[in-house]
């Protein structure tokens, strides 16, 4: 049975965990080792996520027969009124292939939308396959990013967005 949570500050920890065994295989071949182990203690530490989540970053994490499995990061952009950002979107990738990244970006969108958002907006690597997962939901390539991180890395990204 699927079920979905909103995390709290003692869910971090899964996030975290997700996100260490799930960016491996989605990075692996896309950026080096160096940058992804940069960007996994930048992005994922629980200081870092429980930043976010003092900022209103909503997470949600997807259980299915009470396992974690994946989780999704959202919030509203700082910058733009009606905007909203996906930030993250994880999937353990035994669990590939059963819906359950499109039960976690539908349920984003309904929350979304219920929140008043006319746009949601995400990045995703120019290099990574979830591109076309993207478009398959229904977003659209709006730009082409390169993003300096730090430490001579760059997030060479997609921006893309749904209207909603």
């Amino acid at each position: 049975m699927i079920t979905l949570r909103k995390a709290k500050e003692q869910d971090l920890s899964v996030i975290a965990d997700i996100a260490e065994r799930t960016w491996p295989l989605t990075y692996g071949d896309i950026i080096s080792s160096e940058q992804l182990r940069y960007m996994l203690d930048r992005m994922y530490s629980h200081a870092e996520l429980l930043l976010q989540l003092e900022k209103g970053h909503t997470f949600l994490i997807l259980s299915n027969d009470m396992v974690d499995i994946g989780f999704a990061g959202f919030s509203a952009d700082e910058n733009e009124n009606n905007v909203y950002k996906l930030h993250k979107l994880y999937v353990l990738p035994d669990a590939h292939g059963g819906g359950f990244g499109k039960f976690l970006i539908n349920e984003v969108v309904d929350q979304v939308r219920k929140a008043g958002g006319a746009y949601l907006q995400l990045n995703v690597n120019r290099a990574n396959k979830a591109k076309d997962f993207y478009e398959r939901m229904g977003f659209r390539v709006k730009e082409t990013v390169d993003i300096d991180i730090g430490n001579g890395f760059y997030m060479n990204d997609y921006v893309m967005e749904i209207a909603l």
